[in-house]
């Protein structure tokens, strides 16, 4: 390696205009020759060890809204198999596990209402796919989290999950290659991929059946091992932190990335360690700037309690004995002209203006001092409009019986969340999630590269995009492809 660090001072020389002479050796012997094969397996070697100490950034398109009269779910699209195949899938901080409807699947809708090709995952047509048996550690892992199932007859690997909506899927679990848009160091890389193992569903009940808003599948971003997020970070892949800002226009959409979205007024509070979903500690509730008065002990998190970050509900709901104060708190700050309704079970209200120019602005108070401020519209919906107004309603809910709090996409909208799974944090922050953001690979240590992301869409490829690339890049360039010549030329 003493040619190489040679021409690194050589070529450091040149640049920075130091004179300097230096002693060129080659690599290998002249009467010793390598083979072109030989070379391009040393460089593939060399590649896979960068590979394994570079966190890229992930970009995955976004599409859906939190509307439930329209969509009500937020999905991606991912590539999975060889030769690769598209599917749509929920994205879903409240589940560990990427699943996708399969062939022979019962009750696995045929079409979709979000005007979307649905499609199967075919473990037999895909050359790089392979069935995970109960003896693979990653399997042993899924049981360990409740994310899998051993069966004792045919060592198979298996899952059955049920939603909080009582829905519920099973089926069995395969490694296949996921192919996806990632960037590193500002240059693109549009046809990498990286083995996963994922679900392959056989069997959807409830509200999986309907066709209304049908997916190919559901991509958990828990923080158990199983998780895609879980398994990239562990080979070395990505970062353990993904990122997501959804619009809350009818246009809906937004960002999603696998990699920190670096924004100058984040606001963080730790997660509650040793849970399987994202808990925070939440601490009060403030509407005007007012405190109501709940028990904080309702918001400790316990089995069936606490609050959790979900951006697989639609709505919010509130633990049940904080509901109530809750509704007369918003109902009390609002003027005595507005007249409120109860439409199937909801509280309505009848609106002729701006809900922004008479709701009062809610905080959700947190551990460290964070607080997440919701205007009107991120907590109340729109139903139907009437002569000179419209009914809007409040999107918390409440589970009856339960103390649990649920923080869904009408909570998440129109802000920046960072899921920094390596800090055991959550961080947000109000933003405009039709614009670009800035994204680091990194969590405040090791390398911080930034680059713009979340502009994939429908119609627009990585390839297209623009990127700045500093001297050092230029030179590191440089330098490794000169290396890879002197290589092949000695």
């Amino acid at each position: 390696m003493v040619p190489i660090f040679l021409f690194s001072l050589a070529l450091f020389a040149l640049v920075s205009g130091s004179p300097m002479t230096l002693r060129l050796e080659r690599s290998f012997p002249s009467n010793h020759g390598m083979e072109l094969n030989q070379l391009r397996a040393w460089d593939m070697d060399r590649h896979r060890r960068m590979l394994q100490s570079t966190n890229y950034i992930v970009d995955f398109p976004v599409k859906g809204t939190f509307d439930p009269s329209t969509v009500g779910l937020y999905y991606t699209k991912i590539l999975l198999g060889s030769p690769p195949r598209e599917f749509h899938v929920q994205i879903d901080t409240g589940s560990d596990v990427l699943w996708v409807s399969c062939g022979s699947c019962n009750g696995c809708p045929q079409t979709s209402g979000l005007e979307i090709q649905l499609n199967y995952f075919d473990p037999g047509s895909s050359s790089t796919s392979s069935l995970i048996s109960c003896l693979d550690q990653r399997c042993r892992n899924g049981v360990q989290s409740q994310d899998a199932i051993c069966s004792s007859q045919n060592n198979q690997c298996t899952y059955t999950f049920q939603y909080g909506d009582g829905s519920g899927t099973s089926g069995y679990y395969v490694s296949d290659l996921m192919h996806f848009a990632s960037i590193s160091e500002g240059s693109v890389t549009s046809n990498y991929s990286a083995p996963v193992v994922f679900g392959c569903s056989n069997l959807q009940t409830g509200d999986l059946t309907k066709t209304v808003r049908a997916v190919d599948g559901i991509f958990g971003f828990g923080q158990q091992d199983m998780s895609v997020i879980s398994q990239l970070y562990s080979q070395g892949i990505a970062p353990k932190v993904f990122s997501h800002c959804l619009k809350g226009d009818n246009s809906g959409g937004g960002i999603l990335v696998l990699g920190e979205i670096v924004e100058p007024n984040m606001i963080y509070s730790p997660l509650v360690p040793s849970q399987p979903h994202y808990n925070l500690n939440l601490q009060s509730i403030s509407v005007n700037g007012q405190t109501l008065q709940i028990d904080p002990s309702i918001f400790e998190t316990s089995n069936n309690r606490g609050t959790i970050v979900d951006s697989g509900t639609t709505l919010a709901y509130l633990a049940e004995e904080a509901y109530d104060p809750f509704i007369d708190a918003i109902t009390a700050a609002i003027p005595q002209s507005i007249r409120t309704v109860l439409s199937k079970g909801n509280q309505c209200y009848l609106i002729s203006t701006s809900v922004a120019n008479i709701f009062p602005q809610v905080s959700l108070n947190f551990a460290d001092g964070a607080s997440l401020v919701l205007r009107p519209q991120d907590y109340l919906i729109q139903e139907n409009p009437i002569v000179d107004g419209a009914v809007w309603c409040l999107g918390f809910q409440k589970i009856q019986g339960q103390d649990i709090t649920i923080l869904g996409d009408l909570v998440l909208k129109d802000k920046i969340f960072v899921y920094d799974l390596a800090g055991q944090r959550i961080g947000w922050t109000n933003y405009d999630c039709s614009l670009s953001v800035n994204v680091s690979a990194s969590t405040g240590t090791g390398r911080s590269e930034f680059v713009n992301a979340g502009e994939l869409n429908g119609s627009t490829s990585l390839r297209d995009r623009t990127h700045k690339f500093t001297k050092a890049q230029v030179l590191a360039f440089l330098m490794h492809m000169t290396l890879i010549c002197c290589f092949v030329f000695l």
